[in-house]
């Protein structure tokens, strides 16, 4: 999951291959290096918050629950505002957001139901919050695949040097 998560919160910066008036390709520009910076960010900060008390990481559970409602879960819910906030131009660009609202969405209700499952001590609310985690983490998967495929479609690479040093 660090790894997709990297992935995901680099501050992304694109070259422009070709000089085109391409509108999905200055959407996809505009969408990355501006509009989602503030998000990536708040993303970053919530996940890496969760991270320092989950699994290798994990002490107890009071530190877990402490840092997921006190870190975790105003940072994501701050991020999924941000997401909501977002508006794109084009309807490829509008579809693979949407994808990531979807997961965002199913990693914010599986970090409340592990505040529940610490809360009640139910092994069945974590377990099922396990399966939400990994459902978003498919999404969110799905979502830097398909913004992948469509800035290959639209002449939009990736800046090599950034995305090496953010891993």
């Amino acid at each position: 999951m660090k790894k997709v998560i990297k992935i995901i919160l680099i501050p992304f910066l694109f070259l422009i291959t070709a000089c085109s008036t391409d509108p999905v390709q200055e959407d996809l520009l505009q969408y990355v290096n501006e509009d989602m910076t503030t998000a990536f960010e708040l993303e970053a900060k919530a996940v890496s918050a969760y991270d320092s008390v989950s699994g290798l990481n994990y002490t107890d559970d009071w530190t877990m629950y402490d840092t997921i409602q006190t870190t975790v879960i105003p940072n994501y819910n701050e991020f999924i505002k941000e997401l909501n906030r977002v508006k794109v131009e084009t309807d490829e660009v509008r579809e693979i957001h949407e994808i990531y609202i979807k997961g965002a969405d199913i990693q914010y209700n599986a970090f409340v139901k592990i505040l529940t499952a610490l809360e009640t001590q139910d092994i069945t609310l974590v377990e099922e919050a396990n399966a939400m985690l990994e459902e978003a983490r498919t999404l969110i998967r799905e979502y830097m695949n398909e913004l992948d495929k469509l800035a290959k479609e639209h002449e939009v690479e990736w800046d090599e040097t950034t995305v090496s040093e953010s891993l």
